[in-house]
């Protein structure tokens, strides 16, 4: 019975808070599409630096190996952002070439193929793996605690699963702007990050099984995640509003950055109340 009620928690909580942000993101707000970038990137940050770091610091774990895996952490997603990028990149050259190739083969034209690519659109197109990395591992660190919830007592998992699910909302709205931005449609960033939502349920089935093994882990589940977020939120959300806008534009996007910030902010901190 345990079992089947840390299950359906962990689904609610992991996938419920994707479709809800989804819809949310995509029905309510698309309209604000360049906002929504400003949301995104304040809804990351504050989801690292006020609700996961602080949980993760609290914990027994040394603050010396944290900060270092904080860092281990962005160097890996700065690597895993290259490594995306020159694959694309790759892909993008020969595809050109053959292209050329092909159009200079029928008209018997030569042409040195030696010139610099600037840039293309896949170069924008990075920090969904990024994303869905810190999604999976924080959703995994999710299931855990909502798993350790419901051992306890079965009312307390429920308010663990609600808590998750609210917390989680705007964090997610965060990940399908940029998850769309990569995936190029709304669908596919919708069920990329709802597959990463189910990995709740992973961890609610491997908390169940070894939770008393698992508890000291939490923090580094927990510092893993936000180095993605923080990496993702400055490397590729925050430079694409450092542009010339007008006065009213650069404070329309100020506030939805803070918007994003306090919502968190907010969310989090009624969850930890309850």
């Amino acid at each position: 019975m345990t079992l089947i009620a840390i299950l359906i928690g962990t689904v609610a909580a992991g996938v419920g808070s994707v479709w809800l942000a989804a819809f949310l993101s995509f029905a309510m707000l698309a309209r604000f599409t360049q906002h929504m970038l400003s949301l995104a990137a304040g809804a990351l940050m504050a989801t690292a630096f006020m609700h996961l770091l602080p949980e993760a610091f609290e914990s027994a774990a040394g603050a010396h190996e944290l900060f270092a895996l904080l860092l281990a952490g962005l160097v890996f997603f700065f690597l895993l952002d290259k490594a995306e990028l020159w694959h694309h990149g790759h892909e993008h050259h020969h595809g050109s070439v053959a292209e050329h190739d092909h159009h200079d083969a029928q008209h018997g034209h030569v042409h040195d193929h030696h010139h610099g690519h600037g840039h293309h659109p896949d170069e924008r197109r990075s920090g969904g793996w990024a994303v869905l990395a810190g999604d999976s591992v924080h959703a995994f660190g999710d299931g855990i605690l909502i798993a350790s919830a419901f051992v306890a007592d079965l009312r307390l998992g429920v308010v663990a699963a609600l808590a998750v699910l609210a917390h989680e909302v705007p964090h997610h709205m965060g990940d399908l702007v940029v998850l769309r931005q990569t995936s190029g449609t709304a669908r596919a960033a919708l069920v990329k990050v709802s597959m990463a939502g189910t990995v709740t349920a992973l961890g609610g089935l491997v908390g169940y099984l070894l939770l008393s093994r698992l508890d000291d882990w939490l923090p580094y589940f927990l510092v893993a995640a936000s180095s993605s977020f923080v990496y993702v939120a400055l490397a590729d959300l925050i430079p694409q509003l450092q542009k010339r806008l007008s006065l009213r534009e650069t404070a329309a996007q100020v506030l939805w950055l803070l918007g994003g910030i306090g919502l968190v902010t907010l969310v989090s901190g009624l969850a930890h109340s309850h």
